[in-house]
Order: C-alpha cells, then sequence, then structure tokens
C-alpha cells in the first residue's frame, strides 16, 4: 500500500484593508510651507529684525557723558525704560503731545476728505461715457507722482508769490507757523492720495453686477437708496480696506511735511519727524523710543479699526465660512440675494 503526503494547507487570505482614500489637500500644508519659508525669512530679516532691534536700542541712550567718578564715558549706556519716561515730561512731553496732535489730526482730516472725493472720483470712472479712459488716467496721475515731487510743487504753489495767493488775492505765507501751514499739507495730501481710495473703490464696484441696479430700478429705488442701500454695503469690504491703508499711511507721515513746510515746525511736526529729528541728532536711543511708540499707536489704531469696522484684510471672514466659499459660489450668492437687498431698498424709499 503506497502512502501519500499529507498536503499542506493553504493559509487563509488575509482580508484586503480597504484603500484609504486620499484627501484632495493632503500634503498641501507640507508644501506651503515650504513654498513660502524663503518669503517669511525675507520678511523675517526686514521687519523682525528691525522691530527686535529697534526695542533693544530704545533700552539704551548713546553719546559722551561723565560718569559718577567724573571719568568720561563713550558708548551705549543701559537706561531701561528712562527715554519712554522722558517722552512725557518737560519740555520733550510738550514736543511729544504736539507732535501726537498733528499726526492724529492730519490722519482725521485727510482720511475724511480722501474718502467722500475717492467714492466721487470712483462713481465717475465707473460711469460710461466718452473720453473715460482719459478720466481715468487724469485722476489717478497725482497718485503716481513721489511724494517728494509732489511736495516741491505744492511749495511752489504755496511760495509767497505763487498761484496760491495769486487765484486769492492774498499775501499768505503758508510755510510759516500757523493755521495756513497745516491747511497746505491736508490740501498737498488729499490731491496725492485721493486716486489711492477712487482706485480700490473703481475695483470693487466693477464687481457689482448690473443686474442689482436693474431691480432696483424696477423697484422704484431712488439714486440716493440705491447708493446707500446697494453700492455702499457691496462696496463696503474695499472702501474699508483703502481706508485702512490711508489711515496707516497717513499716521506714519513725514515726507510731505518736511519737504513742503520744513523741519522744527510746531505746527506741522508729527511722530515720524520727531524720530528722525533724534537720530539726525545721534540720539538713537530717544529716536527708537518715538519709533516704538509710534509703532504702537499704529498697531492700536489698526486693530481699533478692523475689529470696530469688520475690514476683512485677510480674508478671514470667507475662510469660516462652510464650503470653502469660492468665487464662484461667492458670485453667484451676491447674485441671488441682489434682487431681495434691492427690494429692500426700493421699500425703504420712494420712486425716482
Amino acid at each position: 500500500m503506497t502512502a501519500t503526503a499529507p498536503v499542506a494547507e493553504r493559509p487563509a487570505k488575509e482580508p484586503k484593508q480597504p484603500k484609504r482614500q486620499q484627501r484632495f489637500n493632503e500634503g498641501t500644508g507640507r508644501l506651503a510651507a515650504m513654498l513660502l519659508s524663503p518669503t517669511m525669512l525675507v520678511l523675517g530679516l526686514v521687519v523682525l529684525f528691525p522691530i527686535i532691534s529697534a526695542l533693544r536700542e530704545s533700552l539704551y541712550t548713546s553719546g559722551t557723558k561723565l560718569d559718577e567718578n567724573g571719568f568720561i564715558v563713550k558708548g551705549s549706556t543701559f537706561v531701561g525704560l528712562q527715554n519712554y519716561t522722558d517722552i512725557f515730561k518737560g519740555e520733550i512731553g510738550d514736543r511729544f503731545w504736539n507732535a501726537f496732535y498733528n499726526t492724529t489730526f492730519f490722519t482725521v482730516i485727510c482720511v475724511v476728505l480722501e474718502t467722500v472725493l475717492g467714492v466721487v472720483m470712483a462713481l465717475i470712472m465707473h460711469k460710461a461715457f466718452k473720453g473715460r479712459g482719459v478720466v481715468r488716467a487724469s485722476i489717478l496721475v497725482p497718485w503716481a507722482i513721489p511724494t517728494v515731487i509732489s511736495a516741491l510743487l505744492w511749495k511752489w504753489i504755496f511760495q509767497a508769490d505763487g498761484i496760491a495767493n495769486d487765484l486769492l488775492g492774498t499775501q499768505i505765507l503758508w510755510s510759516t507757523e500757523g493755521w495756513q501751514s497745516k491747511m497746505s499739507v491736508i490740501l498737498a495730501d488729499t490731491w496725492k492720495t485721493a486716486p489711492f481710495i477712487g482706485l480700490l473703490v473703481l475695483a470693487g464696484l466693477q464687481t457689482i453686477p448690473a443686474e442689482v441696479y436693474e431691480a432696483a430700478k424696477v423697484d422704484g429705488a431712488s439714486v440716493w437708496k440705491t447708493f446707500t442701500r446697494i453700492t455702499l454695503p457691496l462696496v463696503k469690504p474695499a472702501l474699508l480696506v483703502a481706508v485702512l491703508f490711508r489711515i496707516l499711511d497717513t499716521l506714519r507721515i513725514f515726507d510731505l511735511p518736511f519737504v513742503l513746510v520744513g523741519p522744527h515746525k510746531d505746527s506741522v511736526e508729527t511722530l515720524s519727524m520727531l524720530a528722525y529729528d533724534e537720530a539726525f541728532n545721534t540720539r538713537y536711543g530717544p529716536a527708537a523710543a518715538y519709533a516704538t511708540v509710534l509703532f504702537v499707536y499704529v498697531a492700536v489704531v489698526a486693530y481699533a479699526f478692523v475689529k470696530i469696522l469688520g475690514a476683512d484684510v485677510i480674508g478671514e471672514a470667507r475662510a469660516k465660512k462652510p464650503g470653502g466659499g469660492g468665487k464662484g459660489r461667492r458670485k453667484k450668492r451676491e447674485i441671488e440675494e441682489a434682487p431681495g437687498v434691492a427690494m429692500g431698498a426700493a421699500a425703504g424709499g420712494g420712486g425716482v
């Protein structure tokens, strides 16, 4: 009888693991970090490092002085917060608060005037008429001129025998102490930077669908109601960003009053001019302290503006919306909601 060899049993097949579905955005975070790392490195070198250096310099004072034993001490000496406390005392304090007032005054007046004129410019440039391209180009010319060249131009206009006095029939000394120097800076700054707000508002106006205005016209909304209930709300994001940029820029105003009126003029001296004057006289510690105070002032104003008025500067509001908030869906949603907005405007106001 022949013996048969036992047959080895085949091992049972292991159940196949379900294939993991790859996410659409998997790995994009690492790729984004790699692509952004050079930019972040450059920003750290040109932004973060100077800020840290200025903070450190503000805690020191440089120059030549005598120590307690009567010996001459050269170089930098650590003084802690003395540079900051000296800002608010005595004659230095008076000069600081004057510069702080001028900075705030120029910011409020100039930004208000530029916003009104910029919106008017945008509405004019948005209309369809013959020669619109020439008008747009001419309105943007002041913004394209460098600030120093603009200041020299207005300095020539505001001379004692200049065009301004010829037109007004007066002999006003615009570059001397007084209200006239403030007025000259406000006029020059408004003329130069109002087109910037107009340009950004115009970009916002061009994103509003024409169906919105057609629906408002059919519903009988007046021109004022159409502007306040439709145009202004829909252009608000672009307008707020433009105003925020102008506020931050005007808080740092330096070159225009420095060239147009001149340094050491109490009527137009700003915080930036004050910091420059300290640095020009090699008092780097107080200069860094002034620059730090100005930096904190700008940061607080920007934070308050974004929080109070809700300016969506970095797209945070869109990022929080479910579904990603793509451009196509936002556009569709705006068109779908537009008739309702127009009907609300018509209900609030009478006919044309």
